[in-house]
Order: structure tokens, then C-alpha cells, then sequence
């Protein structure tokens, strides 16, 4: 067993901006599964699923780290869950704002404290306290969707929030999140997020949510989950793949029904993307979406990208 890592940068509808950086989303994701992969190498599948994330955080062209959307006060607010399945390790923040870095702070969680998640002031006093580097500042882009979505909630073309509604208007966030088997069988799953834009101060979605936006168990499956971080965790979507995969259900199956079922059960399509490895390294992903950034990589192997759906990278 040589390892195996795949990585997302989000799903959603087919936006005019993804076109336009398709180069740029490609490039991030091939950057990530090759750092991802070369930690596989020499390290394990917790260090791999960081570094993957890691990269995607610092592109500045996903909605995580360095390009994350900002709530509706025009901040940024980071969300980000890692876990070990060697013994089921977790450590998650939420609504961070110091570091940019929210993978690797959640590791930090994981490894330092008693705790499995750090919210807001909390987790920006343990970044602080760790030196870990300051967020530098929203993107031109991240600033130029938030004017034109404040834009069009003024002249009433943005129903923010609306429950008899459509619950989110916005097209799902870009979050970004990696799984890896490394050769001793040890799965891992880490996922980091800006959110959703013009999020209220304070939310927190399916990122840091055990069981909803990711999950890792060894013998079973690694997940992560991008899209509407509200009914992702309403539906627990990767616990719900992790106990089909338990009871002898093929990984690809697992992940259809539970996609086909959250589509069934909400009403709504654009909300749901997963990627998932399981305990042979076989390689799964579902949608009910348009676009689904994700890739796949083996050490020695030839890295595989795919923007949207269609474009299939399974093996």
C-alpha cells in the first residue's frame, strides 16, 4: 500500500468567476495533492491532509484561508476540523479570525489542548500564542463579491436568509478540505472554510463538525464535505456515508445514496459535495452539483483534477 490522497476546492453552481480561473483553481489543486502527496511519502496521512489544505488556504483563489468570503459585517471568519482515524483524534476552530493558517491551528487543537474545538476569541488567542502568521487581509475578489452582494440586497435582489425561501440564495462556498490513506493504513480528513458569504458574525457550519463536514475512521472511510454547511450538518452527511461504508456498502454506492438522499430529503439541488478514500484506498466522490473541484493523487502517479461534475477523476 502506497498511500493515496484526493483533495476538493468546493462545489456549486457554474459561476462566470469559476470559468474565468479555471487555470488558477486547477493549478491550486495540482499544487496541494503534489505537497500533499510528497508529506504522504514521508509521513503520515494526518500530516499529508494538513499540508494538502494548507496550500489550498495560502492559493488565495478558494474560499478558505487567504481567499475567504467575508460575513456581513465585512469580516473574515475561519472555520476548519482535521481528525485521525487511528484513534479517532479531532481538533477543530471556528469563527476564527487571526491566522489564515485554520488547518494547522485545529491541528494544534487537536495535539495541545484537552479540547476538540476553539471558537472565535478563543481560538485567535491560541494562534496568537503559537506565532502563528496573521491573516494579511480579504482579497480584492473576496471584496469585490461583498460590495456587489451588499449591492443587491439593497435593491432587494438578495433575500438574505429567508426560510420560506430558498435557504441559501448564494451559491454554496468554496470550502476545501483533503483525505489520505498513508501506507499503514491510517486514514485522515481535514476540511477548512470561509463559509458562506454575508454569514451573520459568529456562524459555523458542517467545517468543524465531526461527522458532518468530516470524518476519518481507520478500517472504515475518510470524508469531506463542501456545499450549505447548514443542511450538511443537519444531515450529517459523512457520518451517514461512514456507517453505510460499515456495514459492507461499496464507497461509491454510500456516497450516491447519501447525496441522492439529501437532494430527496431539503428539496434542493447545489448543496452537497464529498469526497472520500476507504480502508483499501479506493477513491470516492458525489454531487449534486454543477461544479466539484476536487483531485486524486498517488505517490509516482500522474495527478488527477477535475472542475466540474462530469469531469470524473475516480478510478
Amino acid at each position: 500500500m502506497r498511500g493515496v490522497l484526493a483533495v476538493h476546492g468546493g462545489a456549486g453552481r457554474l459561476r462566470k468567476y469559476l470559468l474565468e480561473s479555471r487555470r488558477e483553481l486547477e493549478e491550486g489543486l495540482r499544487d496541494a495533492l503534489q505537497a500533499g502527496v510528497s508529506e504522504l511519502a514521508s509521513g503520515s496521512a494526518l500530516d499529508a491532509v494538513e499540508v494538502a489544505v494548507k496550500v489550498l488556504e495560502s492559493a488565495g483563489v478558494f474560499n478558505a484561508g487567504k481567499g475567504a468570503a467575508l460575513n456581513a459585517c465585512g469580516q473574515v471568519e475561519l472555520d476548519a476540523g482535521i481528525m485521525f482515524g487511528k484513534d479517532l483524534s479531532f481538533g477543530a476552530v471556528a469563527a476564527q479570525r487571526y491566522t489564515w493558517n485554520a488547518v494547522s491551528l485545529a491541528r494544534k487543537v487537536m495535539e495541545l489542548t484537552d479540547h476538540v474545538l476553539l471558537v472565535g476569541s478563543g481560538a485567535d488567542e491560541l494562534a496568537k500564542r503559537l506565532g502563528m502568521e496573521p491573516h494579511p487581509g480579504p482579497t480584492e475578489r473576496a471584496k469585490r463579491l461583498y460590495e456587489e452582494l451588499l449591492e443587491a440586497v439593497r435593491r432587494g435582489e438578495h433575500d438574505l436568509w429567508r426560510k420560506n425561501r430558498e435557504l441559501l440564495p448564494l451559491p454554496p462556498g468554496d470550502t476545501v478540505g483533503a483525505v489520505a490513506l498513508d501506507s499503514d493504513g491510517n486514514l485522515a480528513a481535514a476540511t477548512s472554510t470561509g463559509g458562506i458569504s454575508l454569514k451573520l458574525p459568529g456562524r459555523v457550519g458542517d467545517t468543524p463538525i465531526p461527522g458532518a463536514g468530516v470524518y476519518a475512521e481507520n478500517g472504515v472511510v475518510a470524508i469531506s464535505a463542501t456545499g450549505v454547511g447548514e443542511l450538511i450538518a443537519r444531515y450529517l452527511a459523512a457520518f451517514r456515508v461512514a456507517e453505510l461504508v460499515r456495514r459492507g456498502e461499496p464507497l461509491g454506492e454510500a456516497l450516491e445514496r447519501v447525496v441522492s438522499g439529501m437532494t430527496a430529503f431539503f428539496g434542493r439541488r447545489n448543496t452537497v459535495g464529498l469526497i472520500a478514500l476507504d480502508a483499501r484506498g479506493v477513491y470516492g466522490e458525489a454531487t449534486n452539483c454543477r461544479v466539484f473541484l476536487r483531485g486524486v493523487a498517488k505517490p509516482g502517479e500522474l495527478v488527477r483534477v477535475g472542475i466540474l461534475a462530469e469531469e470524473r477523476v475516480s478510478d
